[in-house]
């Protein structure tokens, strides 16, 4: 199977660094679009917000820096195919039901284990949520 679009969703875990570095491997063998995504957990800070006010600007700014920082890095590892994707909500319904179908996604990458642990622990985690409610094939780098 040839894959075309590649979603990898990244949130500067260890984790995710894996599975951007087997993203880049993938997206050169198949001459394959990377769709480099971030989604910006709004619910965490929602409460929060009204006590600072800066959290949604540093939160986009994080994206931001954050995406820049890994297509420097496919640049240079030669993927020139690439899609910046920035989105506010869930990571759990955004990457498998949003991002996947508005780039018409073939793959998605993700890693096993983010950044948000007690998440994880009590509703479980994003990678299974994104194989569990994805149309498309899902590579958990582990």
């Amino acid at each position: 199977m040839e894959y075309k679009n590649i979603v990898v969703a990244v949130d500067g875990s260890k984790a995710s660094e894996k599975a951007f570095e087997k993203s880049l491997n993938i997206a050169k063998r198949n001459n394959a679009r990377l769709i480099l995504s971030h989604v910006v957990d709004s619910r965490t800070f929602a409460t929060a917000e009204a006590y600072d006010r800066t959290l949604a600007e540093r939160a986009e700014s994080y994206a931001k820096e954050l995406l820049d920082t890994y297509v420097d890095n496919a640049k240079l590892a030669g993927v020139e195919d690439l899609v910046r994707c920035v989105e506010y909500g869930s990571p759990k319904v955004k990457i498998a039901k949003d991002i996947a179908k508005d780039f018409d996604a073939d793959l998605i990458i993700c890693g096993a284990t983010g950044m948000n642990a007690v998440e994880r622990f009590l509703i479980g985690s994003v990678s299974e949520s994104i194989t569990r409610y994805a149309n498309c094939d899902v590579l958990v780098v582990r």
